[in-house]
């Protein structure tokens, strides 16, 4: 079991940056690809960004190329989402999960997530 619980979120204004944190216990952290992801209401859950389990592949949705950078520490067990230029389309709750696949990108190959945090940008 992985135990994943997520912190940072808030309400920021348009072209605003803010940090989520998502602190892993449990097993073995490194050995896991990182998501995030998020779900605005009305709508399915979406994926953000993925980190290879070494950190050395990041991987991005496209409405979020160039604004948002995923990171990770296994020392920390953490990993981060750095959202800069946000606009009021990235509202919604945001989701850390982990995977045994790399590259993941749909929530099916998820098997841990956390609780959410919310983000809501406004304009």
């Amino acid at each position: 079991q992985v135990q994943l619980v997520e912190s940072g979120g808030g309400l920021v204004q348009a072209g605003g940056s803010l940090r989520l944190s998502c602190a892993a216990s449990g097993r073995t952290f490194s050995g896991y690809t990182m998501g995030w992801f998020r779900q605005a209401p009305g709508k399915e859950r979406e994926f953000v960004a993925g980190i290879t389990w070494s950190g050395g592949t990041t991987y991005y949705v496209d409405s979020v190329k160039g604004r948002f950078t995923i990171s990770r520490d296994n020392a920390k067990n953490e990993v981060y989402l750095q959202m800069n230029s946000l606009k009021p389309e990235d509202t919604a709750v945001y989701y850390c999960a982990a995977s045994g696949s790399d590259y993941s990108t749909s929530p099916s190959l998820y098997h841990y997530w956390g609780q959410g945090t919310q983000v809501t940008v406004s304009s």
